[in-house]
Order: C-alpha cells, then sequence, then structure tokens
C-alpha cells in the first residue's frame, strides 16, 4: 500500500497534548494491525536537545541509535511500545545545518539558497526517511509548537505541500487546540478553536479533523458548532477531556470511534480486531486503591516535573505490576547539602537518584546514598546515581572525603569516576557522549541477573564518565558486586551492595525501556524488595 501520513498541528495555546495524543493514536493504528511510525518536528534552532537546559526542555529522551531527542518520543515508544531511530526528531538546526552543508559543497549548483524549496524540501525529505528506514506504512508527523509562531512556518508549509506531493487519499491533517472555560460564566468556548483554524487554513491546510481538548465536558452541541465554523464534518470533531489517567487517552479515543474516521479518510481497512484486554486492565489497576508506597526522587533539576518523565513513568509502571501506588517526594539535592529536606527522605520507602550533569547539589545526592546504604533503604542509582553510590561507598571505605568524580573535582586523589579515555581530548559537548544502546553481560547470582531473568542485556546509555577500574577489587572486597560489565569486562555497567536489601546502580538509564505493560525489571525488583521489607 501507499506510505499514509497523518499530520498533527496544535492551537491556541502550547503544551495542549499533542504528543500524548500522536502516541495514542499509533496505538489504535497498531491494535488493527499496521506498522506504525511517530516522528517529532521541532521549530528550535538547536540541533538537538543534548546541551539544552532541563528546566527548558525536560528530559533529554534518549533512542538505541543514540540520538537525544524531545521527551515526546517517550511518549510515543511507551504507548505504541516500538524502537524508533533518529530519523523521528527533526529540528530546524538540523535542517540548516544540512542545507548549509550541501551549499557549502556546492550541491545546488551556484543557485541562491531560499526557504522554497530548499529547506521544505529538507523537511519533506526527512518525513519521507522514517518510512524508508522503518518500514512504516503508516507515519505520524507531530509539528511542535503552535499554529502561528513564526518558527514553525517552514514546517507547516512542508505539510503543505506534502498532500499534493503523495495525494490527498494518503495524508490527513489533524489539528489540536484548546477550549478555554470562563468561570464567570460556566461556559467553554470556541472562539480560539476558530481563529486558530483560520490562522491553519491561511497557511493552505484545512484540518480533516479537530481534537477539542478542555477541562470540563464538551456537549454535542459544541462539536456541531466546530465543525460548522471549522468547515469539518461533525464526526471529525472529538472532544478529549483531561484524563485523570494518562493511559486512559487511547481507551477514550477508540471508544469516539476516532480510527474510524481515520481509515475510512485513507482509504484503509482494519486488519484485525483491536484487543485492549492488557490496556484496560491496566487502566482498571490504575484506578483501582493500592497500598501506598513513598519514593524520593533525589535530583538536581526536581521544579520541572519533566526533566524525570521517564523516570517517574518507569515507576508507576513497576510499582503497578508489583500492586502498589507509588507517591513520588520530589527532593532537591541542593536542598539536602543545606539540610533541608531530611525529614522528606527519612519518610521515604526507596530512593532513586537519577542522572544529571554539573556539580551542583552532588553532594546531597552522596548524602542520599548514604542515608540509604547505612539504614537500608532501597536504593536504585540512574548514571550519576549509580557514580555518587559509588562514590559514598569508596569515601566510607577508605575514610576520606576527597573520593570524587573528576568530573566534580579534577584534582581529587582519588578519582573513582573519571573520563573515558577517547573522550578527554573532545571540547564539543553535543554528541560526544557514550550515547545508545550498549551491550551489558550479567554476573549469575546477582541482584540484576535474578531481576531480568538473563545472562546479557543491552541498555541505553547517556554520559561521558566512567567508574576507574583501578578501584575495582578494592572496592569488591569490601562487599560492593560489579554485577554488569560490557562484553570485554572493561566498563562496569551495573554496581551493586550484597549485603543490603537492594542498593544497586546502572551506568545506563533503564527508564528509557520501561513499558506501561512491561515493567523494566530493575524497577520492578526495586518496588518489588520494598515490598517485601514492608510486609516483614
Amino acid at each position: 500500500m501507499n506510505i499514509k501520513y497523518i499530520f498533527l498541528t496544535g492551537g491556541v495555546v502550547s503544551s495542549v497534548g499533542k504528543g500524548v495524543t500522536a502516541a495514542a493514536i499509533g496505538r489504535l493504528l497498531k491494535e488493527r494491525g499496521f506498522k506504525v511510525s511517530i516522528q517529532k518536528l521541532d521549530p528550535y534552532i538547536n540541533v538537538d536537545p543534548g546541551t539544552m537546559s532541563p528546566y527548558q526542555h525536560g528530559e533529554v529522551y534518549v533512542l538505541d541509535d543514540g540520538a537525544e531527542t524531545d521527551l515526546d518520543l517517550g511518549h510515543y515508544e511507551r504507548f505504541v511500545d516500538i524502537r524508533l531511530s533518529r530519523v523521528c526528531n527533526v529540528t530546524t538546526g538540523q535542517v540548516y545545518a544540512e542545507v548549509i552543508s550541501k551549499e557549502r559543497r556546492g550541491d545546488y549548483l551556484g543557485g541562491t539558497i531560499q526557504v522554497i524549496p530548499h529547506i521544505t524540501n529538507e523537511i519533506k525529505n526527512r518525513i519521507h526517511m522514517v518510512a524508508r528506514t522503518t518500514g512504516a506504512e503508516i507515519v505520524l508527523v507531530e509539528v511542535g509548537g503552535t499554529v502561528g509562531d513564526m518558527e514553525g512556518q517552514p514546517f507547516l508549509e512542508a505539510l503543505r505541500q506534502m498532500r499534493s506531493d503523495v495525494g490527498v487519499e494518503n495524508t490527513l491533517y489533524i489539528h489540536v487546540t484548546w477550549m478555554p472555560h470562563i468561570g464567570a460564566t460556566g461556559e467553554l468556548k470556541t472562539k480560539p478553536t476558530q481563529h486558530s483554524v483560520r490562522e491553519l487554513r491561511s497557511i493552505g491546510i484545512s484540518p480533516d479533523m479537530i481534537l477539542a481538548r478542555s477541562d470540563y465536558p464538551v456537549d454535542q452541541e459544541l462539536c456541531d458548532k466546530i465543525a460548522l465554523f471549522c468547515d469539518v464534518e461533525p464526526r471529525a470533531v472529538i472532544p478529549m477531556v483531561t484524563a485523570d489517567q494518562l493511559y486512559e487517552i487511547p481507551l477514550l479515543l477508540e471508544k469516539a470511534h476516532m480510527v474510524d474516521f481515520l481509515l475510512e479518510r485513507l482509504q484503509l481497512e482494519s486488519r484485525q480486531k483491536p484487543d485492549w484486554r492488557v490496556w484496560e486492565s491496566m487502566v482498571k489497576k490504575l484506578r483501582h486503591k493500592k497500598p501506598g508506597v513513598k519514593i524520593a526522587l533525589v535530583g538536581k533539576y526536581v521544579e520541572l516535573h519533566d526533566a524525570y518523565m521517564s523516570v517517574r513513568e518507569a515507576v508507576r509502571h513497576a510499582a503497578l505490576d508489583v500492586g502498589l501506588e507509588e507517591e513520588i517526594l520530589w527532593i532537591h539535592s541542593a536542598d539536602l547539602e543545606r539540610g533541608r529536606g531530611m525529614e522528606l527522605l527519612q519518610s521515604a520507602d526507596g530512593i532513586i537518584v537519577p542522572g544529571g550533569f554539573g556539580e551542583r547539589g552532588i553532594e546531597g545526592k552522596i548524602l542520599a546514598a548514604r542515608f540509604a546504604r547505612k539504614n537500608a533503604i532501597p536504593y536504585l542509582g540512574l548514571c550519576l546515581g549509580m557514580q555518587v553510590m559509588v562514590i559514598e561507598f569508596a569515601r566510607a571505605l577508605l575514610q576520606d572525603d576527597d573520593v570524587n568524580s573528576t568530573e566534580f573535582d579534577p584534582s581529587t586523589r582519588h578519582p573513582i569516576i573519571d573520563l573515558m579515555p577517547d573522550q578527554r581530548q573532545l571540547s564539543d559537548m553535543g554528541g560526544t557522549m557514550r550515547l545508545g544502546l550498549y551491550p551489558c553481560q550479567l554476573q549469575p547470582g546477582s541482584t540484576a541477573a535474578k531481576a531480568y531473568q538473563a545472562e546479557q542485556v543491552d541498555e541505553r546509555h547517556r554520559h561521558r564518565f566512567e567508574f576507574k577500574n583501578a578501584y575495582r577489587a578494592q572496592l569488591q572486597e569490601a562487599g560492593m558486586c560489579f554485577s554488569g560489565l560490557s562484553p570485554d569486562e572493561r566498563l562496569v555497567e551495573i554496581a551493586e551492595l550484597t549485603d543490603h536489601p537492594f542498593m544497586l546502580g546502572t551506568q545506563f538509564h533503564p527508564e528509557f525501556l520501561s513499558r506501561p505493560t512491561r515493567p523494566h525489571p530493575l524497577f520492578r525488583a526495586f518496588l518489588s524488595a520494598i515490598n517485601e521489607l514492608r510486609a516483614g
């Protein structure tokens, strides 16, 4: 069949939920037997979010091939249960860098380089690359930002051209808008949606479907009004009230018969009857009252919870699987350094120290690791969280607080964490880390091996610094087990304590491979250890 393209644009306000909507639609189509892929078009000029502040961008989501991408790709992978690649996240920076590179090589034969056609052609080429590289039959494309943003104009123009390039029957445009609620009158207003669609149509794109987002129920009269003023079929206006459970959204869209319209419009027929039993059971369990468990997340960017999106979701997946109701205690590691936040830490049933970069708040993370070790509190360290766990253990063993990482103290006498040898001469920050999927050999009988039930696993990395092997034997003798190593045994991937209920750190980011109906083994083992301690 011809490749089908579904384009999602946003209106009225940003953060309206396009990413989750795209992910949910992808799940609907996968349930009907289609091979789906999803792409995010980001209008910012950065090449990728790898060097952006988490406070501005949220989490950097890493793919198998090492691409540092937008957090929406995490939604795509978790909902649809697929593995995406670097072609699935395109930024203005990437597009312009490629066009300028071609111009410098003379590929344009001295022609004047313009937004149209050169920039738009490059955007379209990257959209087509998704199907070419993944074999997808249906490609969903989400445009970041809001209609009317100056920086988004080239992307929208490229999407407009796609309809004539590949055919009307192979393209479908969905516009996701927000319906504000006026408290004084108790009314939902459609006018912002109308203006947003008018702006989109002025660019040359007439939406085939409108998703009307709201915090309040949307009656049929309002849907009919949107259909009339925005020139779409009444059944193509889908009200989408804010759900209390994120993973219920595919089920809500299923009940709204949204996908029936999509398939009809794209001239497709469902290949199989969707089976939502596992998904419905998962959502039902999410709503069911369960014993509460408090997980302290000790991070550097906790003011913005999206900076730890995948960690939060991985905890939710695992807690649900073992029958617990998670409560995240957001603790800023810098507060612990100032003597604040200890009450929260002491009230936690388990502690997670996630990844991060830079010196700020490091001693607070080390303090959290020390508290977990001394008080037999289950601890899971992710990337930097593993490194601070090893630093803390070595400080106690050597009786020397000078033990450190050269990332934070280049002159430390005990550089237990140090740069990889091939990283020492690099000056650029972007894309110079150990990124993407790497194999990890597990030590038989270890906590990690029992959790995975495997001899070797592949996990996603994002870091520069590694455990220094000169200290390996000394720490092993003191009770630290290096239960995960690279196949050549040069690199430590997992460290754990043998005389602790559960104290384990990974150099990689297991949170990126957790799924709502298939939690990551290490997160599940962490929550299971907490459950066993509470029961015992």
